[in-house]
């Protein structure tokens, strides 16, 4: 006589039926199996987002760098550089920016979802989904941190690129001459700033996120029923408005690393002084130059990234992460 399985109905034939609704299903996975789907889907949607808005990042950054000349908002930005250094200086950076955010975004969003289910496995899952905004931040920041490592250096060549057209040829070109001119050290100069501006950016574009889709699917739209397009449409426009509240929240700092990454400081300045100064000089006001552009940039990047990922993770099967939205 064969045995009942563990967790049966009472009858052969209704548990038979389970199992086979549960072999029909999409296999859950885990360890590296999973991470390595979130990691990838992240990678993809960071570096197609990113490098698509490689033009806006251009003019952004002219603003922050030059706002005396760049004067004339993100339209008349793309006028000027067009003007002064024709159409192709649009895409200055374009390499560092694809490969940058390609890592950025495997360690992002990836480290994202592991840190997320560390923290559950940690708290246990009641106290986490009655502290889940607390969870959401913390790991983004654990994620973040990690990915500004593989981020710094290819940052630092994209702003050495923008600010100096003439600089390099490119990304190989351009990491050879400041390595060979300034070091190692010269691509972790802004580590400071971009710590000061990832990590505030991700735990905001994350948290906003999370309770965005969860408001929407806790009030709008039933996710039990929702279609695949309906998905990704609330994927969009959750991200647009957590990608508003992650620019606003770094923007600060966002501008005092192009500002950092320009040039290389004088002798015996170290990155403290070079940031305290650089503060005292933006001030308030200045810290927030090129705004409008940024605003556009990264609600439109946050949008497309959470769709691509959210579609990218379905068609490679990345379901097993344990979700603590109520």
């Amino acid at each position: 006589m064969s045995s009942i399985p563990p967790i049966s109905t009472g009858s052969s034939k209704l548990d038979a039926l389970k199992q086979n609704v549960a072999a029909a299903g999409p296999k859950k996975l885990s360890g590296v199996d999973l991470y390595s789907r979130f990691a990838f889907a992240g990678a993809v949607c960071c570096s197609l987002t990113h490098g698509g808005l490689t033009p806006v990042d251009v003019v952004k950054t002219r603003i922050q760098l030059d706002p005396v000349t760049y004067n004339r908002g993100l339209i008349g930005g793309f006028r000027q550089i067009i003007a002064k250094d024709g159409a192709s200086a649009l895409l200055t950076g374009a390499g560092p920016t694809f490969a940058g955010y390609f890592l950025q975004g495997a360690f992002k969003f990836g480290g994202y979802e592991y840190f997320k289910q560390q923290s559950i496995s940690l708290l246990g899952y009641e106290t986490a989904a009655n502290n889940r905004t607390a969870v959401y931040l913390a790991s983004a920041a654990c994620a973040e941190f990690f990915a500004d490592i593989a981020l710094c250096p290819l940052e630092a060549t994209r702003i050495r690129l923008v600010s100096e057209p003439t600089f390099a040829n490119g990304l190989i070109g351009g990491m050879s001459k400041i390595y060979k001119q300034e070091g190692l050290g010269a691509f972790y100069s802004g580590f400071g700033p971009i710590l000061f501006k990832q990590v505030p950016y991700t735990m905001a574009k994350f948290a906003v996120m999370e309770k965005m889709v969860e408001f929407t699917y806790g009030n709008l739209v039933d996710k039990a029923t929702a279609s695949g397009a309906m998905q990704t449409g609330v994927n969009l426009g959750s991200g647009v408005i957590a990608g508003f509240a992650a620019a606003i929240v770094s923007q600060p700092a966002d501008t005092m690393l192009s500002k950092i990454n320009k040039t290389k400081g004088l002798p015996g300045e170290g990155t403290t002084s070079r940031l305290i100064k650089i503060a005292k000089e933006l001030g308030l006001r200045g810290s927030y130059s090129g705004i409008g552009a940024r605003l556009f940039m990264v609600g439109t990047l946050t949008a497309g990234q959470f769709a691509i990922y959210g579609d990218i993770k379905k068609a490679l099967g990345a379901v097993g992460g344990v979700e603590i939205a109520k």
